[in-house]
C-alpha cells in the first residue's frame, strides 16, 4: 500500500510541477507578447507551489532526502549509531505529527471563516488539509524507512 501511495504522490508532484510551468509560460507569453497577463497567476503559483511542496514531503521522507548532519554517527559504535538514527526518526515523526495537528486546526478555522484567495476565490482549507495529510504520511514514511534498515 505504501508503494501505491508513494506512486500517487509522485504523479501528483509531477503534475503540480507541470501546472506551475504552464502557469508561468502562459503568464509570460501573455504579459510580453499579448500585453494581457494571466489573471491570478501569482495566486496560482503560490497555491500550486504549496501543494507541490506538501506532495513531495512524504517522498523525501521515504527516500531519506532530508538534510542530515552525522557528526556523531561515525564516532559511535554501530549499535549506538542505529539507536541514534531511530531516535532522530521518532523525533522527526513527532514534529511532523505536531505540524499535522496544527494544520488540521488551521484547516478547520479556514473552513469556518470561508477564507479564499483574492483574485480567483480559491478556498484555502483544502490546502491546509492536504498539508496535514502530507505531514502524517511523511512521519509514517520516515519511521518505516528507519525501521526497515
Amino acid at each position: 500500500m505504501a508503494g501505491k501511495l508513494a506512486r500517487a504522490l509522485e504523479v501528483a508532484a509531477a503534475t503540480l510541477l507541470l501546472a506551475l510551468m504552464a502557469v508561468t509560460i502562459i503568464d509570460v507569453v501573455g504579459r510580453y507578447l499579448l500585453e494581457a497577463p494571466l489573471v491570478g497567476a501569482f495566486e496560482l503559483t503560490e497555491l500550486l507551489l504549496c501543494a507541490m511542496v506538501f506532495a513531495a514531503l512524504p517522498l523525501a521522507s521515504r527516500d531519506g532526502g532530508h538534510v542530515e548532519v552525522d557528526l556523531l554517527a561515525g564516532a559511535l559504535p554501530r549499535g549506538a549509531a542505529e539507536a541514534l538514527a531511530r531516535a532522530a526518526a521518532a523525533i522527526s515523526a513527532a514534529v511532523l505529527l505536531y505540524f499535522a495537528w496544527r494544520l488540521v486546526i488551521v484547516a478547520h478555522d479556514l473552513i469556518g471563516t470561508g477564507a479564499r484567495s483574492n483574485a480567483l476565490v480559491i478556498p484555502f482549507a483544502p490546502f491546509a488539509a492536504f498539508g496535514a495529510l502530507a505531514c502524517v504520511l511523511a512521519a509514517g514514511f520516515g519511521v518505516l524507512r528507519e525501521w526497515r534498515r
